[in-house]
């Protein structure tokens, strides 16, 4: 799987949103990789709908339907087609007792895929939650520009993926080559995240069809 977070870049605002998207869903379809976008709930959605992109949220809360303004629901977004949400990333952190509830309330069939900073995170809580997905960042090198995890510390990824008791990892935090992609996998990992690599590329498809290139497929 290849992750690619919109977050609230100004790149993916409007019919920008819609482009990207149907470059992703062009280099998904020609790579049979599974490549997933998470986006802002006001775009999900409308994302989803015109690209054929697989969408999911950046962020779910625990209350599924009644009095609970403002929340957002993971059982509507099932609904309306969007299928997972990302939970606890670096820049939007919650509570492990949140987490609890999320993964409890979720309607059958949502993943949810929760960020990790660190190997010990997963041995002390994530195994006993036991999220779809495991997002493992460093947050020192998120948005990185010339170092990521595969580079500084591949072990680190070995160690991550050898932690883990039920849950799927991707690798995410400086993503940006296919070499990142290869020793990702090589480590045991299922894929990667990647956010500003791509959203703010000034040749989105080439980078992602490198990223992809790392899968050992041929665009």
């Amino acid at each position: 799987m290849i992750l690619i977070n919109y977050k609230i870049y100004s790149a993916t605002f409007g019919d920008k949103a819609i482009e990207l998207a149907k470059i992703i869903k062009e280099i998904s379809d020609k790579s049979k990789i599974r490549i997933v976008i998470t986006a802002s709930a006001l775009d999900a959605f409308r994302i989803q709908r015109e690209s054929g992109a697989e969408v999911w949220l950046q962020n779910i809360d625990e209350f599924n339907e009644g009095k609970h303004t403002g929340w957002i629901s993971a059982q509507q977004a099932f609904e309306l087609g969007i299928k997972g949400a990302l939970i606890n990333h670096s820049e939007h952190k919650i509570s492990k007792g949140k987490i609890a509830k999320i993964i409890k309330h979720k309607p059958k069939n949502f993943e949810i895929m929760c960020c990790v900073s660190s190997v010990n995170q997963i041995k002390k809580w994530t195994n006993k939650l036991k999220p779809d997905w495991i997002l493992y960042e460093p947050p020192e090198l998120i948005a990185s520009k010339d170092k990521s995890v595969a580079t500084e510390n591949p072990e680190m990824i070995k160690a991550a993926v050898t932690a883990l008791s039920k849950s799927k990892l991707l690798v995410g935090a400086g993503v940006k080559s296919r070499e990142d992609v290869k020793t990702s996998l090589k480590m045991g990992a299922q894929g990667v995240g990647l956010s500003s690599a791509f959203v703010l590329s000034d040749n989105p498809r080439e980078l992602l069809r490198e990223i992809a290139s790392g899968f050992d497929v041929i665009i």
